[in-house]
């Protein structure tokens, strides 16, 4: 921090003229300034000031000071000592003064984070060296008028999807992922809806027409037991409805309700997984990978079918080697007519995840990645990573191939080519052939 110190004075003079000052206290607290570290906070205020960043440019470094923490890629202080004062220096050698100094300082800045977005990420697998803290979530139960049943939130006709179905049990999580959404949609509370059992008796279902039905979108599936009676009303509800393929999805391994009970033969309980490493660093506070697998293999053992989801698998160092590890302990550990279907997506950030994932401020590498636009104006993998990425696990599970049925969720046609070799020629078709084929796994 020398440079910035020894020039101190003359930024203080040469801006006298003109008082930042206002500008300065709207823009700290308009932007994430307020939630770096005090040296983080020294940088950029002695930048704008001496610069006289725009709101743009001051929410940018402040941005980009936050991303730097929590990927622990130094900070905006070390990277100003190793690299910013010499851009500065080469502008002023060059004969810049002011806005060309300052173009040059922050085209170096956003250099520095293309260059770290370009590096394979590198996880530990012991987590996060900052500790990672639980939020505390009120957990009330409230009478409302909301719907519990609807659409996939992401169901579209831009990518090939299941036509999935949700109903929403329980909102909001008591899990830690770094990338999920359901952080965004909901209040601070975990809310249990008193007139659910009522609710749910009164869904208007087709007699004869299959669908697919998740519950845990708004929240994880099993985490909670069976409290307010979640799961009887759910497992009546699939009994009287023998054409809905009912689907529990959890990170937990909660699984003493179906230990305990006899539960519809169209009810799978399937398990979002990924490797030790992505566990250990950003799905904070859920089961690990053995427990999760010994939770699947308990359910299997009672005779229910089961369901796995590599979504979202995560680019990073090692992933060809670590992913496919997991692939061969689920064959090891399974025999393929236990297991109802396997399905594989990619890290798909909303720009409401990414502003919360800043304002938390726990360490996570999600964000340091090369994110594009995909259909829908979500930030997600490029399609070469995905294909890799998707790829290696549809070779990992090649001995399932015949006996399991396997798909991408929220994909493009062209990367399921890529990917699987073929692709459905509609949503309803894909809707159609996932549900003969699970509903006689699930009836056999």
């Amino acid at each position: 921090m020398k440079p910035i110190g020894k020039s101190r004075t003359r930024w203080h003079n040469v801006t006298m003229a003109f008082d930042y000052s206002p500008k300065f206290e709207t823009f700290k607290d308009r932007t994430l300034y307020e939630r770096l570290d005090g040296e983080e906070r020294e940088v950029i205020r002695t930048l704008a000031f001496a610069y006289r960043f725009t709101f743009q440019e001051f929410r940018q470094v402040a941005e980009v000071a936050r991303d730097l923490s929590l990927w622990g890629q130094g900070g905006l202080a070390k990277w100003y000592e190793a690299r910013g004062a010499r851009a500065e220096a080469r502008g002023r050698e060059g004969g810049g003064r002011g806005a060309a100094t300052k173009k040059r300082l922050l085209r170096d800045l956003q250099s520095h984070l293309a260059e770290l977005r370009r590096r394979p990420v590198g996880y530990s697998l012991e987590g996060a060296t900052t500790p990672v803290q639980r939020a505390h979530k009120p957990i009330v139960t409230e009478r409302s008028d909301k719907k519990i049943f609807g659409m996939c939130p992401v169901a579209s006709e831009k990518t090939v999807c299941c036509n999935l179905h949700t109903i929403d049990a329980v909102e909001n999580c008591v899990f830690g992922c770094s990338y999920c959404s359901v952080q965004t949609f909901y209040r601070d509370n975990i809310v249990f809806d008193a007139d659910f059992a009522r609710k749910l008796d009164e869904l208007l279902i087709e007699p004869g027409r299959f669908y697919h039905i998740g519950t845990g979108q708004a929240s994880d599936a099993l985490a909670w037991g069976n409290r307010g009676g979640i799961l009887d009303a759910l497992c009546r509800f699939a009994a009287q409805h023998p054409d809905v393929l009912l689907e529990f999805k959890t990170k937990s391994d909660n699984v003493r309700y179906f230990i305990d009970n006899e539960a519809p033969p169209n009810v799978v309980c399937s398990w979002s997984l990924n490797t030790p490493v992505v566990i250990a660093n950003e799905e904070h506070f859920t089961a690990d990978l053995d427990r999760r697998i010994g939770a699947a293999r308990a359910v299997a053992d009672r005779g229910m079918k089961v369901a796995f989801h590599f979504h979202p698998m995560v680019d990073y160092k090692g992933w060809d080697r670590e992913y496919p590890q997991v692939a061969s302990m689920l064959m090891d550990s399974f025999r393929p007519e236990e297991v109802a279907f396997v399905s594989f997506g990619s890290i798909t950030l909303i720009k409401p995840v990414i502003h919360k994932v800043r304002q938390l401020g726990n360490p996570t590498r999600i964000l340091q990645a090369d994110l594009v636009p995909d259909p829908h104006g979500k930030l997600t993998y490029p399609d070469a990573v995905k294909i890799r990425l998707f790829r290696t696990m549809r070779e990992a599970f090649a001995g399932w191939h015949d006996q399991v049925f396997m798909y991408l969720c929220m994909e493009k046609a062209s990367i399921w080519r890529e990917s699987f070799g073929y692709v459905y020629d509609s949503n309803s078709q894909f809707e159609s052939d996932f549900g003969r084929r699970t509903m006689a796994k699930l009836s056999a």
